[in-house]
């Protein structure tokens, strides 16, 4: 049972006639009049249960938009419902317009819509349809809730899009080059021509010098339908936020812009998301499909405040990769975790795979640095350097090691890792 105003409204009136009338059966018949009231339009008030709830509308949206879900609401009884129904979602929803007042005539359906801007990426679930239906007095009324289901994913927003426009045009200029000038693994044989200076001795094909006379030297292409594997770390590292975002969003607006990029050159891109078991995988989508995939796999994927075990993840790196291929990790640089977990785990994979390792910088450090005109701030310089080195260390020991870091500030992190896939194919180095 729920009671509006009007109940406190009466029994306000009566309080002149009680005490006019000064005697204590006064106040005994002044409630008892409320309450009769009350009771009355209870009971003349239709069952909240014989309504059928229904939902429908969206069912995805990427970050940053907005959605629209509807209920609807179908009266099954044999009197006018006046209704007020609450169409409740969790707070990330972002949910606006969700309590609606209806009139609700025997038989007849009314719809009521809710907008949703979510503030985080993910599945965002509806709670229950709340239905208080009022007696005709409008003194009091029932109420039930509905458990209708529905969620809506809110997809990654790929913000990075901006730079694709870009990086195809440098792509188109790089797959028109004929030759590349140096031979290497990870190329294809395109034809013979003849010697200049500067070539690679490698390259000089003895039987065609034989049938020549000059020296004659093989150019390459680069291959299609190459294996490019991303590999997202979602252990403790990617809980933490680099401006205003986790590393986990930043990795995965990374990933979106080079599997874009890398599909359009003709090479096949797969997905893994882990830390000590497997979160997400992609493997064998077209490109017209794989974005698509992509999004979906990542959307409800969380950070886990656990250390990654690197053994696993290399095992299922392994698993993943057959012919030569490019690797990319995202990760943070955390010294410990690397040099001890993460660089041991990739050796094998390094004597047959280029690995690529990239992690997003902290602007927040160089402004640290920046500061020393107090003490806290001359301690917070210094803590800060500290961490840069630490930082440096790590890279320079993966670079030994024979990996290749990209570190970038959260700006340029997507754009910079896109650049430095293309420079690869420059180079013919995957």
């Amino acid at each position: 049972m729920v009671l509006t105003w009007r109940p406190l409204a009466l029994a306000l009136l009566e309080v002149p006639l009680v005490v006019w009338l000064g005697t204590w059966w006064g106040w005994l018949v002044a409630a008892g009049v409320v309450v009769a009231v009350v009771v009355l339009d209870v009971v003349l008030a239709p069952s909240p249960r014989r309504l059928v709830v229904r939902r429908g509308g969206d069912t995805s949206i990427r970050l940053g938009q907005s959605a629209e879900v509807w209920v609807s609401v179908a009266s099954q009884a044999r009197s006018t419902a006046r209704c007020r129904v609450r169409d409740a979602w969790v707070p990330s929803a972002g949910a606006t317009g969700g309590v609606t007042s209806v009139v609700l005539p025997p038989g007849q359906r009314r719809r009521s819509t809710t907008v949703l801007q979510p503030t985080r990426r993910g599945d965002r679930r509806a709670g229950p349809v709340t239905v208080r239906v009022l007696g005709p007095l409008g003194f009091a009324g029932r109420q039930a809730d509905h458990e209708v289901p529905w969620s809506v994913r809110v997809l990654p927003p790929f913000t990075s899009r901006k730079h694709l426009p870009s990086r195809l045009n440098r792509l188109r200029e790089l797959d028109g080059r004929t030759t590349l000038l140096q031979r290497g693994q990870g190329t294809e044989f395109d034809s013979l021509r003849e010697y200049v200076p500067g070539d690679d001795i490698r390259s000089i094909d003895w039987r065609g010098t034989a049938r020549s006379s000059t020296v004659v030297v093989r150019t390459w292409r680069p291959e299609r339908d190459r294996h490019v594997l991303v590999v997202i770390d979602s252990g403790r590292a990617s809980a933490g936020r680099v401006g205003d975002q986790p590393r986990l969003d930043l990795a995965m607006d990374a990933t979106l812009l080079l599997a874009a990029l890398a599909s359009r050159a003709g090479d096949r891109v797969d997905l893994l998301v882990a830390d000590r078991q497997v979160r997400a995988s992609v493997q064998r989508k077209g490109p017209s499909e794989l974005l698509s995939a992509l999004v979906q796999a990542m959307a409800p994927i969380e950070p886990f405040l656990i250390e990654t075990h690197h053994r696993t993840l290399a095992t299922e790196i392994g698993s993943r990769v057959g012919q030569r291929s490019l690797v990319v990790i995202l990760t943070a640089l955390d010294h410990a975790a690397v040099t001890e977990g993460l660089l041991p785990s990739l050796a094998p994979l390094l004597r047959r795979h280029r690995v690529v390792v990239a992690a997003v910088s902290d602007p927040g450090s160089e402004e640290l640095l920046a500061g020393h005109d107090t003490p806290a701030e001359a301690y917070a310089a210094a803590a800060a350097a500290v961490e840069a080195g630490r930082r440096e260390s790590t890279a320079r020991a993966l670079r030994q090691a024979g990996l290749t870091v990209v570190q970038s500030p959260p700006a340029r992190f997507a754009p910079d890792l896109a650049d430095h896939y293309l420079a690869l194919r420059r180079a013919g180095r995957v």
